[in-house]
This record gives structure tokens, C-alpha cells and sequence, in this order.
């Protein structure tokens, strides 16, 4: 959904959300979920894990969103510069798109670099350069260098 939101369309089955919350609190809303009738199904990530947790919430029409609780490396910085995008009268926040770049070459599968991409071409000339660069560090020295790769920094 953030892709769409910053201009690029692809077909997903499912709309990721990361919450700036503890595992705990992760447990409590997979249960509050399941006694709401949703499905949830909460996986804890270990210590070498970058995703502290992610719970899967399925509801009656086979809608999915996935929770991911404390990405590693992910500043909540990232909410100062996420877009606010009106959906049946409330104001969903969308993470950024440098934010979003940085996150996807982290993540580095084919269909994350693809949507990185994807990102950069829809308006090269209004992307922050150096911001994504900087995130990236945050991430460590491999998402440093795709950031690097996918922007055409020598590196």
C-alpha cells in the first residue's frame, strides 16, 4: 500500500504495518485480535532476528495485515517524515519514501530491490538522495550498499 501511495503499483495480498511497541504489547493485541474474531497468529523472532515480531491478522473476508514489532534499525525519526494519506475518514500515516527505499533494500529480496527501483523512478528529482544513504547505515554495511548500487553512488 505505501508503494501505491508514493506511485507505484503492485498487487500484494497483504498490507504491512510496524508498530513502535514491545513484544509484550504484541501479545496483548494478538489476543485482543483472537477475541475479536480475527485470525492472529504471532511469530517472536529470536535474538538475530530483525523483526522483534510479527503478527498476522486475517479477518472473515481473508483480509491481511501484517504487524512487524521493532524492526531493527528503524528510527522513529521515520514517523516525522511519513505521509499522511485520508482512508474512511482517518488519517493513516504511510512511511515516507527515502524511509521506504532504505527499508526495502534492507529487506534486499528481487521484489524489494524491484520496488526500490520503483521508487526512485517514479520522480528521481524529488527524492532526498542523502537521506536514504543515511538510513541506510542505520541498517548496517549490506543495505548500505545496495542503497549505494540503487542510487549510482560509487561505493
Amino acid at each position: 500500500m505505501a508503494l501505491a501511495v508514493h506511485g507505484v503499483v503492485r498487487a500484494s495480498l497483504d498490507a504491512d504495518v510496524v508498530a513502535f511497541a514491545a513484544v509484550t504489547q504484541a501479545r496483548e493485541l494478538a489476543s485482543g485480535c483472537q477475541a475479536a474474531g480475527r485470525l492472529a497468529q504471532l511469530r517472536e523472532g529470536d535474538h538475530d532476528d530483525p523483526i522483534g515480531a510479527l503478527l498476522a491478522v486475517e479477518d472473515a473476508h481473508v483480509n491481511r495485515a501484517d504487524v512487524l514489532f521493532g524492526l531493527r534499525g528503524l528510527d522513529r525519526s521515520a514517523l516525522t517524515r511519513a505521509v499522511g494519506v485520508p482512508f474512511e475518514g482517518v488519517l493513516l500515516q504511510v512511511i515516507g519514501r527515502e524511509d521506504l527505499i532504505a527499508t526495502k533494500a534492507y529487506a534486499g529480496g528481487p521484489l524489494d530491490l524491484q520496488d526500490a527501483r520503483g521508487l526512485l523512478a517514479v520522480d528521481p528529482d524529488s527524492v532526498d538522495r542523502p537521506l536514504p544513504l543515511e538510513l541506510a547505515q542505520r541498517f548496517g554495511p549490506k543495505t548500505l550498499g545496495r542503497v549505494r548500487q540503487l542510487l549510482g553512488e560509487p561505493g
